[in-house]
C-alpha cells in the first residue's frame, strides 16, 4: 500500500504545528497569570466507523474530536480546565478557570511537573513515531463493502444462523504535550480494524462468537473475508456444549484471554493502586512473583506498536526495561505523581505502560494442548470477579475440555477460580503465538491448577 497523507493533511505535520503553537501560547498565558509551573495537552482525532448486519448498513459515523487541557501549579496547588474551542476568548477563559481552581485547592506535596532533568530530549529532526503513522484513505462506500464482505464470508458457513454484525473502522490521532520546562512533544498515530460477530444454533442452543483484526497499518490487517470465516469457525465450534464436573484441573488461557492476566498484573503494580494500598502486590518489588524462567519486558520503541513512544504523558523519557526478570518483579509502573506519593522515582509510565512482551517457553497452541494432556482451554471470560486488593479471582468462562492432548468438546456456563498471586506462581508455560492486537503481547498461558465449577 503506498504512503498516504490522511484526512489530517500531509502527514499531519501542519496540524501538529498548529497544536504546538496553541500549547506554547497557553503556557505563556499561564506564566503571565502567576503560575509557577504549567502543562498543556492538545489532541485532535478523526475517524470513520461503519457497521452492517444481515447484509444491511446499520451505521456510518464520521468522527472528529479535539481537546485542549490546561493544568497549572501555584506552588503545590493544582488546577485543571479543558476546552474543545480554539477561539482566543475560549482559550483565555480556560487558563483563567484553571488558575482560579488552583488558588482554591489544598496543597498536595506530590503535585507538580516531573523533574526537568528527566524530560525526553528529541534527536535531530524531532521525536520518532516508530512507524506508527499509516493513514488509510478509506471512504464510506469502500468501508461498507469491506464490512459486507466480512459478514457474507462468515454467513456462508453452514452452521451460522444469524449475525450480530460486522464493522470496519479507521482512525488518526495527533497530540502535543508541552510544559514550562521547555518540553514540547508531538506524536501521531493511526489505528484500523475489521471485525465480525456471528450466531450459530437456535433458541436455547444458540452460541455467539467472533473475530477481529486491528493494526496500525491497514496493510497489516487480516483480509475481510478471512476474518468472517474465522469468526464463523469459532462460533460453530462452540455448538453442543456439554456439562463439566466441578473439580481442580490445569487451565490453558488462549492468547486473547491471557492478555487479561497481564492486565491484572499491570493494574496491581501501577502507582495509583499502590499508594492507595489497593493492590495484592503491595511491597512486592524485588520478590519472586512468577516462575524463575518468566520474563516480561517493556519495549516502548517497538515499530508499529500501538503505544510506542519516546516520552510518557509527563514528558519523561521512556526506556526499554524489564518489568519481570527471572520471575522477580523488578519495579512498579509509575508516573511522576505516583512516584512522589510512594517516595520513589518515576519509571516513565505516566499514562500507563507502553508495549509489554511476555517471553515464551513453549510452542504453538496445539503443542501446548498436547503437553497439558487433560484440562480446560478457556476462550471466553465473563464478569468482573477479580478483587484487586486480595487477588481473589472468580470469573465465568467458556471454552473446551481437553482430553489426552486434544479438544474433546465445548463447555460453557462454568466458573474458574483461584488467587492471582497463586495463579502467577503456578504458570507452567507461555506459548510462542502471541496476540499482537494490543500493547500487551502474550501467547497462551497454562496455569497448572485452578478450581473449575461446572453449571
Amino acid at each position: 500500500m503506498p504512503p498516504q497523507t490522511g484526512r489530517n493533511g500531509r502527514d499531519g505535520h501542519a496540524h501538529l504545528d498548529r497544536l504546538a503553537d496553541v500549547a506554547t501560547r497557553l503556557l505563556d498565558r499561564c506564566r503571565a497569570l502567576g503560575a509557577s509551573q504549567a502543562e498543556v495537552s492538545c489532541s485532535e482525532e478523526r475517524g470513520l466507523n461503519v457497521d452492517v448486519r444481515m447484509g444491511e448498513v446499520e451505521t456510518v459515523e464520521s468522527t472528529r474530536d479535539r481537546g485542549i487541557a490546561v493544568t497549572v501549579y501555584f506552588g503545590k496547588r493544582k488546577g485543571s480546565a479543558s476546552t474543545a474551542d480554539l477561539r482566543e476568548e475560549s482559550l483565555e477563559a480556560t487558563v483563567a478557570q484553571a488558575c482560579a481552581i488552583a488558588r482554591h485547592t489544598e496543597e498536595d506535596p506530590a503535585a507538580g511537573l516531573a523533574d526537568a532533568a528527566l524530560m525526553a530530549r528529541p534527536p535531530e529532526g524531532g521525536f520518532p513515531d516508530f512507524d506508527g503513522w499509516h493513514p488509510w484513505e478509506l471512504d464510506a462506500e469502500r468501508a461498507i463493502a469491506l464490512a459486507l464482505e466480512c459478514e457474507h464470508a462468515g454467513r456462508e458457513h453452514p452452521r451460522i444462523e444469524n449475525s450480530d454484525g460486522a464493522s470496519v473502522s479507521t482512525g488518526e490521532s495527533l497530540s502535543v504535550y508541552a510544559n514550562t520546562h521547555g518540553f514540547v512533544g508531538r506524536s501521531r498515530g493511526t489505528r484500523h480494524s475489521i471485525g465480525c460477530a456471528l450466531i450459530a444454533g437456535r433458541m436455547e442452543d444458540m452460541q455467539r462468537d467472533g473475530w477481529y483484526s486491528t493494526a496500525v497499518a491497514a496493510a497489516d490487517l487480516e483480509g475481510a473475508a478471512a476474518i468472517g470465516r474465522r469468526a464463523a469457525e469459532r462460533t460453530a465450534a462452540r455448538l453442543d456444549p456439554r456439562p463439566l464436573a466441578t473439580g481442580s484441573m490445569p487451565v490453558l488461557f488462549s492468547a486473547e484471554m491471557a492478555r487479561s492476566l497481564l492486565g491484572h498484573l499491570v493494574g496491581a503494580v501501577s502507582g495509583g493502586a499502590l499508594y492507595r494500598r489497593a493492590s495484592f502486590l503491595l511491597d512486592s518489588a524485588g520478590t519472586q512473583v512468577f516462575p524463575d524462567w518468566l520474563d516480561i519486558v517493556e519495549r516502548p520503541f517497538l515499530p508499529r506498536g500501538f503505544r510506542s513512544s519516546a516520552f510518557d504523558a509527563d514528558g519523561v523519557a521512556t526506556r526499554e526495561s524489564p518489568l519481570v526478570e527471572g520471575g522477580v518483579l523488578q519495579r512498579y509502573v509509575l508516573g511522576s505523581y505516583s512516584a512522589r506519593k510512594l517516595g520513589l522515582r518515576t519509571t516513565g509510565n505516566a499514562g500507563g505502560v507502553h508495549e509489554l512482551e511476555v517471553g515464551a517457553n513453549a510452542g504453538d497452541l496445539e503443542a501446548m494442548l498436547r503437553g497439558m494432556g487433560n484440562g480446560l482451554l478457556v476462550t471466553e471470560l465473563m464478569g468482573q470477579g477479580v478483587n484487586a486488593v486480595t487477588g481473589d479471582y472468580s470469573r465465568g468462562a467458556a471454552g473446551f475440555l481437553v482430553r489426552d492432548g486434544a479438544i474433546a468438546h465445548p463447555v460453557d456456563g462454568i466458573t474458574i477460580a483461584g488467587n492471582l498471586r497463586d495463579m502467577f506462581a503456578a504458570i507452567e508455560a507461555v506459548g510462542a503465538e502471541a496476540d499482537t492486537r494490543s500493547h500487551l503481547r502474550v501467547g497462551p498461558v497454562l496455569v497448572g491448577r485452578m478450581t473449575v465449577a461446572g453449571a
